[in-house]
């Protein structure tokens, strides 16, 4: 009799749990939709790189074309995540490798995704319910005004058994709480992405000061040579009374304003030797000095571009942005969940008695059922105040997305303007080094025709030798402006 008024009342609170679960499928608060990719289809305006007047254009049409040193810009052609292989550089290559496995910030990125993943499958368990053991054991004595006329005298206990606490996730608050961490872990992934695609853009562009600084070393210490040379030789002129000594102080004077162009030269050369030792995971003391040769790098003359559509769907930092905006909209979910009531099913199951030998008798399971519900009537406003503040936090994101991706849009702008005059640039260097050599035939010849003297000669020399200083500066540029876009569109496509 008593076992069927026992399931008697079991029925309506099984009723009230399935009900409880059936409406655990709902979740309060916004739910998050990916931002809309940009209506645009372009990153500058038509016709941004013309010149705005006729002077302008009139100039422009009497410098040099780019030729072959202009850079063909691929809008939506694929993009490879490693963009350092189109400069075809087994050298760098080799680089790249060791960075990646050996870059402290890398690996300190992947610890804090690996982290985040675990913060995942922590909170994750929250859905289910949490089981646990207790046993124990005590000794116990009741007032005697506790029980009146019943005296009870002290006794030991034994007890041991199994408890069930489930929190029922009807409003979402838990599935929300998931969300947000899940958010939290694709943050982590693209923080991951961004550091991998920065780190090899760092490496990339001190690989490339090293090979462009040692050639202007080089080219300078040549120009050094030619005005060593060119003293020597207005000496000789001036003791045979040919040039006057205002000659010789110029070639003196030349001399040492060019020996003020290889400390900062060499200065360039070690700074970007101890980066890039850093990079590498090494300190500058101890890491390699790998010295490369522009001649090694090739220049790429095509370049994919991702359409801004596809952009917003591959730069690790807009997608880390949009990873917050997510976790914000799960948040603000969490925040309103905390407004309704919270209820929660405990279940007990075990064995009670007051000496271990009978610890495992019939007579001494016990067990209980609880269920409770609890909702916040007065709080000082503390609870919707929060919930306000989450949506504050989810607009403030959704502004800083869109800021992210206009900041992505002028950068790639930016780059591809800086390709283009990088290219002008190039080849006006390379047009002034073929004047100048063209120059210093010229003036040669007109020397050992006895049509001039030695100072027309060494001026050609030394314009010669400028003229191939700038062409290398031109072309650190033009490579490091290459690897700033590839950096910029970089990132796998999501």
């Amino acid at each position: 009799m008593s076992l069927n008024l026992d399931r008697r009342r079991a029925a309506p609170a099984a009723l009230a749990v399935l009900a409880a679960a059936l409406l655990g499928g709902c979740a309060v608060g916004p739910n998050f939709h990916r931002p809309a990719a940009p209506a645009t289809s372009a990153y500058r305006p038509p016709g941004e790189s013309n010149p705005v007047d006729a002077a302008a254009a009139s100039v422009a049409r009497r410098a040099p074309a780019a030729g072959p040193y202009a850079q063909r810009i691929a809008l939506g052609a694929p993009v490879a995540p490693e963009g350092w292989t189109l400069f075809r550089s087994p050298q760098l290559d080799a680089l790249m490798g060791r960075a990646i496995a050996d870059n402290r910030d890398l690996a300190a990125a992947k610890a804090t995704l690996a982290q985040a993943r675990e913060l995942v499958a922590a909170q994750t368990g929250q859905r289910y319910p949490q089981i646990g053991l207790q046993a124990g054991t005590g000794r116990q004595k009741y007032g005697a005004e506790f029980l009146g006329t019943f005296a009870v005298a002290p006794f030991t206990y034994e007890a041991v058994g199994a408890s069930v606490h489930y929190l029922l996730d009807y409003d979402g608050a838990i599935a929300r709480s998931i969300e947000e961490q899940k958010a939290l872990e694709q943050y982590a992934r693209s923080e991951l992405n961004a550091a991998r695609l920065t780190l090899t853009g760092e490496v990339g562009s001190e690989a490339v000061i090293i090979a462009a600084t040692r050639g202007q070393i080089r080219a300078a210490a040549e120009l050094l040579a030619e005005d060593r040379s060119n003293l020597r030789l207005v000496r000789t002129a001036f003791a045979n009374g040919s040039v006057s000594k205002l000659d010789v102080l110029t070639a003196q004077s030349q001399l040492a304003s060019d020996q003020t162009l290889l400390p900062p030269l060499y200065q360039q050369l070690a700074v970007a030797r101890h980066a890039l030792a850093v990079l590498l995971g090494r300190p500058p003391a101890d890491g390699s000095r790998p010295d490369l040769e522009l001649r090694e790098l090739r220049l790429p003359r095509r370049l994919p571009v991702s359409v801004p559509s596809q952009l917003v769907r591959r730069r690790p930092d807009i997608l880390a942005a949009q990873a917050q905006l997510h976790a914000a909209t799960a948040a603000v979910g969490v925040a309103t969940a905390n407004l309704y009531p919270q209820i929660a099913l405990t279940a007990t199951l075990g064995r009670q008695a007051l000496s271990p030998g009978k610890l495992f008798d019939a007579s001494s399971t016990a067990w209980s059922l609880i269920a409770g519900l609890t909702q916040p009537l007065f709080d000082g406003g503390t609870l919707r105040a929060q919930r306000r503040a989450a949506l504050d936090a989810l607009h403030a994101s959704a502004d800083r997305y869109q800021q992210v991706v206009l900041d992505s849009f002028g950068q790639v702008a930016d780059l591809l303007d800086a390709l283009d005059h990088d290219a002008q640039l190039a080849a006006a260097q390379a047009n002034a080094r073929d004047t100048a050599d063209a120059s210093l035939e010229l003036a040669r010849q007109s020397y050992q025709a006895g049509n001039s003297g030695v100072l027309q000669v060494i001026n050609a020399q030394r314009q010669r030798q400028r003229a191939e200083l700038g062409f290398l500066q031109s072309q650190e540029r033009q490579y490091l402006d290459t690897i700033q876009l590839l950096l910029a569109v970089g990132g796998p496509l999501t």
